[in-house]
């Protein structure tokens, strides 16, 4: 987590942690939002790992439990599964436009075919 930062927006760093999850881990904890997090104690640095160790799936139990998901839909032949194997998207999106982060920058049309003046062999 940066140092820099307030604690309050430091904590959505964490894989499986957002803004809404670190203003209730804070409330809960009783730790102010407004400290930097080079300011916590280590009370309380040990506070907040304990509860969120204890009550959520954060970082690598988390990933881990995604790709178990992703692993399941794939075995079962699933149509989300079949989508994730071919690297398409999966929620729905159209893939005649707009698909190039999920698919790489794949361009399957060609242009003109026309070459430039400059080009001539």
């Amino acid at each position: 987590m940066p140092n820099d930062k307030r604690i309050e927006a430091a904590l959505p760093y964490i894989f499986g942690v957002g803004w809404p999850l670190s203003t209730k881990i804070l409330k809960e904890t009783g730790i102010d939002p407004d400290k930097r997090t080079k300011d916590l104690t280590d009370v309380e640095v040990n506070t907040l790992r304990e509860y969120i160790e204890k009550r959520y799936k954060v970082e690598g139990q988390l990933r881990q439990q995604v790709m178990s998901n992703i692993k399941i839909l794939k075995e079962t032949g699933a149509y989300r599964g079949t989508r994730h194997a071919k690297g398409l998207p999966v929620r729905g999106q159209r893939t005649k436009t707009n698909s190039r982060t999920r698919r790489g920058n794949v361009r399957k049309t060609a242009g003109s075919g026309r070459k430039k003046d400059s080009a001539k062999t």
